[in-house]
């Protein structure tokens, strides 16, 4: 049973009607449950309960569940039900590494090669972050901070690059959540954000490199606080 959990924070099943994208839909719905941590670390799943709320079949809550496991988000354990996977401090470090190796490499190719129109764009979305940072609307934040990196990448052809940092970053992305707006105050996100444009447009790969790597480092200073004050969400 969710024992604790609100069915009224999910959609109702108007969205998941079209039966083409039911399995896709109903696996990003609960992907994102899970990192903006509406269902929290060491939640249990009930696949009837998901099933009837969102009204749609046992089959595609189920085989959204295998694609959370694989994603690292949920256990399926044999006989005893699914949960929510605790947050694996080690498996957000190898994330980060892998995130920052490959975003710093993004960045100085953007610093070469980003056109003007994309530049426009990038201001564009932290100016967004400023406005979404006044209303406190932290969800709308992060959603603009994951745009202001997919944009870079799309701005030098790396959308495939993209796409990977997507499949490895969910462990990344439920800290991200739990660290807004006391363990990473806003305002440093948006002026290391700034710091990276900045060092875009005036094509210096040298500035972007390292205002990506200080960016990217800084939910490894906030990680020991969380799992501490958080201490039944992390695992390790």
């Amino acid at each position: 049973m969710m024992t604790g959990f609100d069915f009224a924070t999910l959609p109702n099943q108007t969205p998941l009607a079209r039966p083409s994208s039911v399995g896709a839909r109903v696996y990003e719905l609960l992907r994102n449950a899970i990192v903006q941590l509406q269902l929290r670390p060491g939640h249990a799943l009930s696949e009837a309960e998901l099933a009837g709320h969102l009204g749609v079949s046992r089959q595609p809550v189920r085989e959204a569940f295998i694609k959370l496991s694989e994603a690292g988000l949920v256990e399926i354990r044999p006989q005893r039900g699914t949960f929510v996977r605790l947050i694996s401090k080690r498996e957000v470090e190898n994330a980060q590494f892998l995130r920052e190796a490959i975003e710093v490499a993004i960045v100085r190719k953007a610093a070469g090669q980003a056109s003007t129109e994309r530049i426009g764009e990038l201001r564009e979305i932290v100016e967004q972050q400023r406005k979404t940072a006044l209303k406190g609307d932290h969800s709308g934040f992060l959603r603009l901070d994951e745009l202001f990196h997919q944009v870079i990448a799309a701005s030098v052809g790396c959308d495939d690059a993209w796409r990977v940092l997507d499949s490895l970053k969910a462990q990344m992305d439920r800290v991200r959540y739990l660290s807004l707006p006391n363990a990473t105050p806003i305002e440093i996100i948006i002026e290391q954000h700034s710091k990276i444009l900045d060092a875009v447009e005036a094509k210096a790969p040298d500035k972007a490199e390292t205002a990506m790597h200080e960016h990217l480092r800084e939910i490894l200073k906030s990680l020991p606080m969380l799992a501490e004050e958080k201490y039944d969400y992390f695992t390790e």
